[in-house]
C-alpha cells in the first residue's frame, strides 16, 4: 500500500470542511438525498444514451462506473481541478472522437509512472491524471460511441457537484440508472444511514466506542494494541448489493480509528501518523448476484476510503491518500445461497456478519429462489429441514449465517421483514436455528422501514443480532481482546423449550429505548425459547375454529346492494339465492355485502334467471383459466364456491386482519343465513363463555405475542392463536357469571346497529 502526503489540494480541502471531527457534518437529510438523485438523473441520461447506441450489459455497467470514479475524483482531490473536464471539452464538438479520447485515458490511468516515463510522445492534458490502478481500468472495454448529444450529457454531468454525494445512498440510487422500470422514483427504496446505524451499533460500534473511551487517555501501547484490533476486523454482507452497509461501516470504522490517532498523536506530537491509517478496504467482503451492484459496491468502497483520508488530511494537516489503489473490497458476483462464504473469506479471520437480505414472501417465491431456499435451510447435520417452502427468502441468510458461525466467535446481524418473529413462521425458523445453538443476542423490535425519499416503501421490519453459543462465548460490550474464552458445555433441553437462558448483555430496542434482557426470545420478548408450532386441533376441549367460505369466482359470486337490488327487481325469483356475506371488512365496518349462493338450486329454476346465469359462466371461464390444477377441477361447479364451511346454527365469527390500534379483535355472533368468507374465521355452536373468553383481555394479549402480522396488522390464526391457546378451568358457577357479562357486552351493541365496531 502506498500513502503519499502533501499540501491539501484546494478541492480536497473544501469538501473536508463538510465534515466535523469524528464524523460528518449534519446536513439536512432530505437535501442530500435530492442531491444524490440528481446525480442518479444525470447518470441515468448517460445510460440511456450510451444504451441506445448498443453498449449494454457488462461492459456499460463497467463503463459508467468508470465515469463515475473520474467524476468524483474531479470534485475531491484525486485529479487536478477541472482536469477531466477540461479532457472532454477537449475533444471535437461532434463527439465523433470523445470514445477514442476515453478509452485513452482510462489506459492511463492503468498505467504505473515508472510505464508512463517511457511513454516520451504521452501529451500533456494526460500527464495531469494520476495511476488508479486497482482493478477498476484493467479490463479492456469496447470503444463507447459519443455523438455530439452525448457529448454535451457527459459535460452536464462534469459541471455537477460530485463532491456532494454520499456514496452510499448514491449507490442504491445509481442501480436504478440501470432499469427504467426501477427509476419511477429514484431513491424511494434505497437503505437510509439511520437504518444501517441501527443495526452496526448494537453490533459492534457501540462496544467499540465504550472500549476506545475507557481507554482514550492511557499509554499509546494500549491505543495501539486497540488500533490494531480495529484494522484486523473482517466484516462480510452476504446480500449487499450495491453496498451501502459495507461503506457505512467502513465510514464508521475509519471515523473510530480517525479518534484513536488523534490520542496517540497527542503524547506523541512528531509521531508520523500516516505510517498509523490502517483501516483498509480490504476488510471487506461482500456477496451480490447482480453485476452492476458489484461494480457499484467496489467502486463506493474506493469513494468512501478517500472521503475518510481527507478527514485525515484536515485534522493532521497534510493529504494523505491511497493512490494507487493497491486494495480492494472483495465482492464476489454469486447466487449466496449457492456459496460457501468460507471460501470468500475464512471464518478464522472473519469477525461480523451483516447486511439486509432480500425480502420475498414463502408464496411469492418462483422456482429458482424456492429451490435456492431449500438448499440452505439445513439442520446441524446439513440435512434439509421439513417445511422449509413455507419460510420467507430471508430464512435463508439466517441458516447460512448460522453454519458460518459454528465453532466461532463471529456475530451476525440481518435486517428482516418482521414476519420471521411471528405466527408459524417464528417456529419454523427459530426451532432449528437454536437447536444448533444459535441464540439472539440483541433485537430491534418491528419498526417501519424508511429513508428521506418520497413514495418510501412501507416495509415493517426487524432487525436480529445473533451468535453461536456453543465452545464460545461472545465478548462483552467494551471488552478490550478480539479473541474470547471458551464457555461451559451447553446442556441438553427439552425439544419444547429448545435453549435454557443463558443470559448476560442481551439488548432489546424498541424505538428509542433501549432494554436489557436475560433472553430474546423468537416473538422478541424477554422469556424462555418456548416457539408456538401449528397445532391442527385445539390443545383445550372447545369447539373447533374453521374459515369461512372460499368462493375463487373471480368476483362474479359477489353483489354490492345495487347490483343485488338490481338482479331482484328484474329476476324476483333470484331473492332466495342472494344472501348476505360477512368477511373482515364488512364486519368491523358494518358493510353490507351479498353474494349468490346458489347451493342445491334447481337446473331449472337457475336457467329462469339470465343474469345469474351469465355470472355461473363467468365463474366457470375464470376458474378454467387457472395455474391451479385444484381451481381449474372446481370449474364444473361454477354455481357454488370451491370451499364450503357454512354452518347451520349460528356462529362466531373473527375477522382473520384486524388493525393493530385495536386492544380487541372485534368479534362476535353471526346468525347461520349470513354466509361467512374467507376473510373471516368461525366457531360454529360456540357459547357466550366461548365468546367472553376469546374478546377477553387475556386472549387478546396472548393473540398480540404470537400472532402473524400483515404489516402491523393482526393477523388471526386459527393454527397458531387458536389451537395454541389455554383455556381457562372453570367452574359452572363462574360460567354462568362470564356468560352474563358476555351478554351485557352483546345488548350494549344492539343499542347502536348503524354503528361500526
Amino acid at each position: 500500500m502506498s500513502t503519499t502526503w502533501d499540501v491539501i489540494p484546494a478541492n480536497a480541502l473544501a469538501f473536508s470542511k463538510r465534515w466535523e471531527g469524528a464524523g460528518y457534518a449534519n446536513q439536512d437529510a432530505i437535501a442530500q438525498v435530492d442531491v444524490n438523485i440528481k446525480a442518479a438523473e444525470k447518470m441515468a441520461k448517460l445510460h440511456d444514451a450510451l444504451k441506445e447506441h448498443g453498449y449494454e450489459g457488462h461492459d456499460l455497467a463497467v463503463y459508467l462506473v468508470r465515469l463515475l470514479f473520474c467524476l468524483f475524483a474531479e470534485d475531491t482531490g484525486i485529479f487536478p481541478d477541472e482536469a477531466f473536464l477540461d479532457y472532454v471539452e477537449n475533444s471535437k464538438k461532434d463527439g465523433s472522437d470523445l470514445s477514442a479520447r476515453m478509452m485513452r485515458l482510462f489506459e492511463i490511468l492503468n498505467t504505473s509512472y515508472e510505464n508512463r516515463a517511457k511513454l516520451s510522445l504521452l501529451p500533456d492534458e494526460l500527464k495531469t491524471f494520476r495511476h488508479i490502478s486497482g482493478n477498476l481500468f484493467e479490463l479492456r472495454l469496447p470503444s463507447a460511441d459519443f455523438n455530439h448529444k452525448m457529448r454535451q450529457t457527459l459535460l452536464d454531468c462534469c459541471l455537477f457537484g460530485w463532491g456532494k454525494i454520499s456514496p452510499a445512498i448514491f449507490g442504491a440510487m445509481f442501480q436504478g440508472v440501470m432499469d427504467k422500470d426501477e427509476r419511477r422514483e429514484l431513491g424511494a427504496h434505497y437503505t437510509s444511514e439511520e437504518n444501517i446505524l441501527k443495526l452496526i451499533k448494537p453490533l459492534f460500534l457501540d462496544g467499540l466506542r465504550e472500549e476506545f473511551e475507557k481507554i482514550a487517555t492511557k499509554s499509546t501501547k494500549t491505543l495501539t494494541e486497540f488500533h490494531r484490533k480495529i484494522a484486523s476486523l473482517k466484516f462480510l454482507d452476504p446480500a449487499c448489493g450495491c453496498g451501502n452497509f459495507l461503506m457505512i461501516t467502513y465510514r464508521e470504522l475509519r471515523l473510530l480509528e480517525l479518534e484513536v490517532l488523534k490520542s496517540i498523536h497527542k503524547q506523541q506530537r512528531g509521531l508520523d501518523i500516516s505510517l498509523l491509517v490502517n483501516v483498509n478496504v480490504g476488510q471487506f467482503y461482500g456477496i451480490e448476484i447482480e453485476d452492476f451492484s458489484c461494480q457499484i459496491a467496489q467502486v463506493g468502497m474506493w469513494l468512501v476510503d478517500h472521503q475518510m483520508n481527507l478527514l485525515v488530511s484536515e485534522a493532521f494537516g497534510k493529504y494523505s491518500e491511497r493512490l494507487p489503489l493497491t486494495q480492494s473490497a472483495t465482492i464476489v458476483r454469486g447466487n449466496a445461497l449457492r456459496l460457501d462464504w468460507k471460501s470468500i473469506v475464512p471464518k478464522k479471520e472473519l469477525s461480523f456478519i451483516l447486511g439486509n437480505p432480500p425480502f420475498v414472501g414463502y408464496s411469492y417465491q418462483d422456482k429458482e429462489q424456492k429451490a435456492n431456499l431449500l438448499s440452505a435451510c439445513t439442520d446441524g447435520a446439513g440435512q434439509p429441514l421439513k417445511n422449509a417452502g413455507k419460510l420467507d427468502y430471508v430464512a435463508g441468510w439466517f441458516f447460512k449465517a448460522a453454519q458460518t458461525l459454528r465453532n466461532t466467535p463471529i456475530r451476525a446481524a440481518f435486517v428482516s421483514t418482521n414476519s420471521i418473529t411471528q405466527g408459524e413462521q417464528a417456529g419454523l425458523l427459530w426451532k432449528p436455528l437454536f437447536a444448533q445453538n444459535i441464540e439472539i443476542d440483541f433485537a430491534v423490535r418491528t419498526f417501519k422501514w424508511h429513508n428521506e425519499a418520497k413514495n418510501k416503501a412501507a416495509v415493517h421490519c426487524v432487525i436480529i443480532g445473533f451468535l453461536c453459543r456453543n465452545e464460545y462465548r461472545p465478548p462483552a460490550v467494551g471488552d478490550a481482546a478480539h479473541g474470547v474464552p471458551k464457555a461451559a458445555p451447553v446442556p441438553k433441553t427439552d425439544p419444547d423449550c429448545i435453549r435454557p437462558n443463558t443470559g448476560g448483555n442481551k439488548t432489546l430496542f424498541t424505538g428509542e429505548e433501549k432494554t436489557p434482557a436475560q433472553n430474546i426470545n423468537p416473538y422478541l420478548i424477554d422469556a424462555p425459547n418456548i416457539v408456538i408450532e401449528s397445532r391442527q386441533k385445539p390443545i383445550c376441549d372447545v369447539p373447533e375454529m374453521v374459515y369461512g367460505n372460499k368462493p375463487a369466482d373471480g368476483g362474479f359470486l359477489f353483489l354490492s346492494p345495487d347490483e343485488a337490488t338490481e338482479i331482484i327487481n328484474n329476476e324476483p325469483f333470484a331473492k332466495n339465492y342472494i344472501r348476505q356475506i360477512v368477511g373482515a371488512d364488512e364486519y368491523i365496518n358494518n358493510l353490507k355485502r351479498y353474494c349468490l349462493w346458489l347451493v342445491s338450486i334447481n337446473p331449472a329454476d337457475l336457467r329462469k334467471m339470465p343474469r345469474i346465469m351469465a355470472r355461473v359462466e363467468s365463474v366457470k371461464k375464470f376458474r378454467l383459466s387457472s395455474t391451479k390444477e385444484a381451481t381449474r377441477k372446481d370449474a364444473a361447479t361454477p354455481t357454488l364456491f370451491q370451499e364450503i364451511r357454512q354452518p347451520e346454527t349460528n356462529y362466531i365469527l373473527i375477522p382473520r386482519v384486524s388493525s393493530e390500534k385495536r386492544n380487541y379483535v372485534p368479534i362476535g355472533f353471526m346468525p347461520h343465513e349470513v354466509i361467512a368468507s374467507d376473510a373471516s374465521q368461525i366457531i360454529p355452536s360456540a357459547t357466550l363463555y366461548h365468546f367472553a373468553i376469546l374478546t377477553s383481555n387475556v386472549h387478546n394479549a396472548w393473540m398480540r405475542a404470537v400472532c402473524g402480522r400483515l404489516e402491523m396488522r393482526y393477523r388471526y390464526s386459527k393454527d397458531i392463536v387458536y389451537n395454541n391457546f389455554i383455556w381457562p378451568v372453570s367452574t359452572e358457577a363462574q360460567k354462568e357469571e362470564i356468560e352474563k357479562l358476555a351478554q351485557k357486552i352483546l345488548t350494549a351493541r344492539d343499542q347502536f346497529p348503524e354503528s361500526t365496531l
